[in-house]
Order: C-alpha cells, then sequence, then structure tokens
C-alpha cells in the first residue's frame, strides 16, 4: 500500500469511486483523526501536508503535545511461553527482550523484501 509522508506522519491514500476522489487519513494516531482529501495526487498531498500543519498549529495553541504516527510504542501479547524463551535466549545472547525482538524483526522485514 503506498502511503503519503511528511514531517513524522504517515497517511493513507484511498479511491472513493462514488464521488470520484481521493481520501486518507494520517496513520497511527489511535486518539486523533486527521483525514484529506483531493481530486488529483497532488491536491490529495497538498491537503495531507495542510491537515497535518494545521494539527501542529491546535495542538500548539491548546497546549498539547502532539501525537505521532507510528510513535516507536508497540505493545503485543504473547503467550507466556513464549516470553519466556524469549527472555532466555535474549539472556543467552548477552542482550535485552527489547533488542532481541529488534533484530528478529528486522531479520524477517528484510526477508520479505
Amino acid at each position: 500500500m503506498d502511503k503519503l509522508h511528511y514531517k513524522d506522519y504517515y497517511g493513507s491514500i484511498e479511491f472513493n469511486e462514488q464521488d470520484n476522489c481521493l481520501y486518507g487519513k494520517v496513520l497511527g494516531m489511535p486518539k486523533d483523526l486527521i483525514s484529506y482529501e483531493g481530486n488529483t495526487a497532488s491536491e490529495l498531498y497538498d491537503d495531507f501536508k495542510g491537515a497535518v500543519e494545521d494539527y501542529l498549529a491546535l495542538c500548539k495553541s491548546s497546549g498539547k503535545k502532539p501525537h505521532k504516527s507510528y510513535s516507536g510504542t508497540l505493545n503485543i501479547r504473547i503467550p507466556s511461553d513464549i516470553h519466556s524463551q524469549i527472555a532466555t535466549v535474549a539472556a543467552s545472547k548477552g542482550t535485552s527482550i527489547n533488542s532481541f525482538i529488534i533484530h528478529s524483526i528486522e531479520r524477517q522485514l528484510q526477508e520479505a523484501n
């Protein structure tokens, strides 16, 4: 899936056949909905950038810390036996659970590409 990117924000690209327009929303924003639209790819990207700038200005004026797309924090639920295995292997390699998981995910992503 193609995504838009501006500053630290990523946005989806969707097409509404009925209205014959492009639209999307900023991804990875669990508490804030930021949407945008356009009739062309250029209009869509401009509206996306404008929506991000409007969001940042609103946060600044209200003293609110802006959320970011994909903050780098990911909470997952895994079975306790797998958690234990990860901890054991990470310790045996002299690394943290977090580092072990990051390395494992990076390896999977490289294999996927």
